[in-house]
């Protein structure tokens, strides 16, 4: 297997660290706007880095990203930008011929009227409307294989297909104990992907009413983290699960939510309060008096700390998981499926902060598991169409072993 790699920031640097140890593929090319930022993953890897090689790419150049797919020979894209880029990406592969897996997909559009009712444009909506032209071509677009989406979803698959003989309600729940020496506001994950799911309306699955959306940060409810990380409290934000779960596991209801926290959450408000969530440009007077259009969001990102520089700063456990309720066996059953990754651990083991590791670990797993052939398709495919327990004792395998909690008495609360 080749692999083109788009993207070396946190995730797509710890991307390089974990593959590094594996043996699955024969070269991995990683490709950024910023050849410097390319060649510095690169050449961390050190010895471990032969089959390894840097180059430039603009993800927003779809004919340029396929040439580069041609040139090096890659038989998959793995996208590690943020969502922005994907369908460009997305297409790009489709175009050369490739594999493509990502960890976030298309971006959504909130419905013009009734934005905290109904969906507008979904996420994914994009990709699910080519699936037809990807089976006809023979090719995998792997959607949403990160940590969330990604680890969450096979979760959700093995539950339907080993723990309940009835799912009534599947509920993605992240949270964390972590803490950042020497910053006020300091998210561990992208800046600008964390505004696009937090202030988009949470969208809810319903059997029977389908994808509707709700107010962002509705529904709070404290939830008890294991290892720990203890109660945290979670709201409702829009995340990929909720669109990929109902497609290929039977259940009555899908919700995502994220303990962000009450300070978090006011940030969050306050940058919406003052427009400095938007994407589209802003006319402002450049250094030198001449107007200039820039991004808000962009320039929120940039004032803020690179989340993959944080590691040394950091303290405490991330927690993805799944929490499922239904029946088994004629009786009531209720678990919650996680992982946990603690700072300290990821640090020493590879270099890379416990968020940006947890996310990265897992599309490197599905590319062994595809190379092996033990996860294979055409078409737009989520992590739930395939096999979960190859995936789940495989990433057991690499070091990092996920758990199970029963939870007939420790439920979700409502806050």
């Amino acid at each position: 297997m080749r692999v083109l790699l788009v993207g070396s920031g946190g995730v797509g640097t710890a991307i390089t660290r974990i593959a590094a140890r594996r043996s699955f593929f024969e070269h991995m090319v990683v490709a950024d706007y910023d050849l410097s930022r390319a060649e510095a993953a690169v050449a961390a890897l050190g010895e471990a880095g032969a089959r390894f090689s840097a180059c430039r790419a603009d993800a927003g150049d779809e004919a340029a990203v396929a040439a580069l797919l041609l040139e090096h020979r890659c038989d998959v894209l793995l996208n590690a930008t943020d969502p922005r880029f994907v369908m460009p990406l997305f297409r790009a592969a489709l175009t050369a011929g490739a594999h493509y897996l990502d960890m976030a997909m298309s971006l959504s559009r909130p419905h013009p009227d009734r934005p905290h009712e109904e969906c507008g444009v979904k996420l994914g909506d994009a990709q699910f409307e080519a699936a037809a032209e990807w089976e006809r071509a023979g090719r995998l677009a792997l959607v949403g294989m990160g940590v969330e989406p990604g680890l969450s979803d096979v979760f959700a698959r093995y539950a339907a297909d080993e723990l309940f003989d009835h799912i009534e309600e599947i509920g993605v729940r992240d949270g964390a104990d972590l803490t950042v020496d020497g910053y006020d506001f300091a998210p561990s994950f992208s800046i600008w992907t964390t505004i696009e799911e937090c202030l988009n309306p949470p969208v809810v699955y319903e059997n029977g009413r389908g994808w509707f959306t709700t107010p962002p940060f509705s529904e709070p409810e404290v939830f008890d983290f294991p290892e720990g990380i203890g109660p945290v409290e979670c709201v409702n934000v829009e995340h990929e699960e909720v669109l990929l779960m109902p497609r290929w596991v039977d259940t009555e209801r899908v919700t995502f939510k994220y303990g962000l926290g009450e300070e978090f959450i006011q940030t969050l408000r306050t940058l919406h309060l003052l427009g400095l969530d938007r994407t589209e440009p802003v006319r402002v007077a450049g250094a030198d008096g001449v107007p200039v259009q820039v991004s808000p969001r962009d320039v929120v990102a940039a004032c803020l700390p690179d989340p993959a520089t944080l590691g040394e700063r950091m303290h405490g456990r991330t927690c993805a998981g799944t929490w499922v309720r239904g029946t088994k066996d004629g009786g009531p059953r209720e678990v919650y499926l996680y992982h946990v990754v603690d700072n300290q651990w990821s640090m020493r083991e590879y270099g890379s902060q416990a968020v940006v590791w947890q996310t990265a670990v897992n599309p490197v797993v599905a590319l062994e598991l595809m190379a092996s052939g033990a996860w294979s398709g055409a078409g737009v495919l989520g992590p739930e169409a395939f096999p979960p327990r190859p995936f789940l004792d495989l990433l057991t395998a690499y070091g990092t072993p996920w758990g199970m909690r029963e939870q007939s008495a420790s439920q979700p609360s409502r806050a």
